[in-house]
Order: structure tokens, then sequence, then C-alpha cells
């Protein structure tokens, strides 16, 4: 039983649907916005959307196309 509640916690955040691929895109689409408009307004470089933007998004997209990938190839 609990090997079941933690694949359906790791189905909630990993496995991708429709919903979640707009979600990281339009995450990704704010997080470059808001790193360009920081730095048009306040002249300061800011490395937390620069780093959420280039890193945490993308590995997160990969590690979830992955994983859908697995558990779609495993039911087959």
């Amino acid at each position: 039983m609990k090997k079941k509640n933690k694949l359906s916690k790791l189905n909630k955040y990993f496995l991708l649907n429709f919903k979640k691929i707009l979600f990281i895109i339009g995450g990704w689409i704010i997080a470059v916005v808001l790193h360009n408009l920081i730095f048009a307004i306040f002249r300061f470089e800011d490395a937390f959307f620069f780093i959420l933007a280039v890193i945490i998004i993308p590995l997160y997209f990969l590690s979830s196309l992955i994983y859908t990938l697995v558990t779609y190839l495993r039911k087959k």
C-alpha cells in the first residue's frame, strides 16, 4: 500500500499531460521575461530567474519526460 502511495505522488509531480506542459512553457516564458524586465528596470543582473529559466525548468521537463516515457513503456 505504501509503494502505491509513493507512486501516486511521483505520478502527480512527474507524469506529463497537456496542462502540465503548458504550465512548464508558461513558467519558462515568465522566468525569462522577469529576468529581462528586472535587468531593464533596475540595471541589476538577477540570478534567480536566470537559473530558473536555464537550469531548473529544463531539468524538471527532461526528468518528467523520461519518467512519462518509462511509465508508458512499462504499461505496454
